[in-house]
């Protein structure tokens, strides 16, 4: 029997799970799927912009437990290891974790055949340490608490403050403007010269048009220098890139992601901390061993599902193909293309070069896809 260790409990982890051991009764091979991963629930973070706001979304809508995702396996074929991975020796094949939530117990070494790499990423820690609740936080609890934490927060707070123009921050932005109007004071700030850096020009004035009708203070060329919180609880004094300040009941920066590679060794890794891969999604330096990177660790494409979906499918052939000792294809990267929701009536995006309309983004976006979670987690839709 083969052991296929699957790093990574989050997209690109457990859809690549699904199709490995589905592909596997279709094909008779005897193999066993270990997923690791520091949480025991998946995060439909897609969600979080709108999941910050209290009583729009309950956690058992965008918290799923993975084990009972996989119920229908049975246990000599998967098995989940709550931890986090430490070390990786390629050599012996082995892959050392620290068990438990959040990787805070015992440390052990998993063998395996066949690794994947799909240890995601995580938001940038603000200034004063914080990190926001967009993506998983050590463990599926301290997930819960800080997102519950911010849904007070956003409830007591007059004016909330957001640092960053890029999908996040736009999502959050509008989110908290449509629900609460002027009841509340949303200022946006983005360093650059519009928000939506790197879309098509109609789309990042579509975005700005959005938020202007949402009564978003939209401040551009503007960026945060420093933070501070006089008291506990109490507001945050911001002073920004122009020298003038700005205090915030509630203070939410979007800085970009972190990838989770702290346990793979640096000469595999780029300048950011990305794992180098080659056309076959395989670890540069290591093309001969079964270890593949996917999803946001990987340095291949930008951090969205689109781009997961296409690795997954692809990691997945690849592995068939060297089982069977058969060569390996490339991997075909698809069409660039982002979508998001703006408030609950309209949105923006682009396929390619293709401006995408709001009414179009709004259909397709309007419950931030939660009716997928069922189907995702016990792997029907694969």
């Amino acid at each position: 029997m083969k052991t296929v260790v699957i790093v990574g409990g989050s997209f690109a982890g457990l859809s690549t799970a699904h199709r490995i051991l589905k592909q596997a009764t279709k094909t008779g091979l005897s193999a066993k799927v270990v997923v690791v991963s520091p949480n025991s629930h998946f995060y439909w973070n897609v969600a979080s912009p709108r999941a910050l706001l209290p009583g729009q979304i309950a956690d058992d809508k965008i918290f799923k437990p993975i084990a009972e995702g996989f119920k229908q396996y049975p246990t000599s074929q998967f098995e989940l290891v709550v931890g986090s991975a430490k070390g990786l020796d390629v050599a012996a094949r082995k892959v050392e974790i620290s068990t438990g939530p959040g990787g805070n117990g015992a440390t052990t070494s998993l063998d395996y055949d066949f690794l994947i790499l799909a240890t995601g990423s995580r938001t940038k820690e603000a200034s004063d340490g914080v990190q926001m609740p967009f993506k998983n936080l050590g463990s599926t609890e301290e997930t819960k608490d800080a997102l519950h934490e911010f849904q007070e927060a956003v409830k007591r707070s007059k004016t909330i403050v957001i640092a960053g123009g890029g999908p996040t921050g736009v999502e959050t932005a509008g989110e908290i403007a449509f629900e609460y109007g002027r009841a509340k004071k949303v200022i946006l700030l983005t360093s650059g010269q519009t928000v939506l850096d790197g879309s098509m020009t109609s789309v990042s004035n579509s975005a700005i048009s959005i938020l202007k009708d949402l009564k978003v203070d939209l401040r551009l060329r503007t960026k945060v220098s420093s933070s501070r919180q006089a008291t506990p609880g109490g507001p945050q004094e911001l002073i920004l890139s122009d020298g003038s300040h700005l205090t915030a009941d509630l203070y939410i920066p979007t800085h970009g992601i972190t990838p989770n590679s702290s346990y793979i060794p640096s000469k595999y890794l780029n300048a950011d901390g990305f794992v180098v891969v080659n056309d076959h999604l395989k670890i540069k330096g290591l093309e001969n061993e079964p270890v593949w990177a996917i999803g946001d660790v990987s340095d291949r494409e930008a951090p969205q599902f689109m781009f997961v979906d296409r690795q997954s499918n692809h990691v997945v052939k690849s592995l068939f193909l060297a089982l069977e000792k058969k060569d390996p294809v490339p991997y075909k990267m698809g069409f660039s293309g982002m979508g998001l929701q703006i408030g609950r009536k309209t949105g923006t995006g682009q396929i390619g070069f293709i401006r995408l309309p709001g009414f179009l983004i709004h259909f397709l976006r309007k419950n931030l896809f939660l009716e997928r979670v069922p189907s995702f987690i016990d792997g029907s839709e694969f």
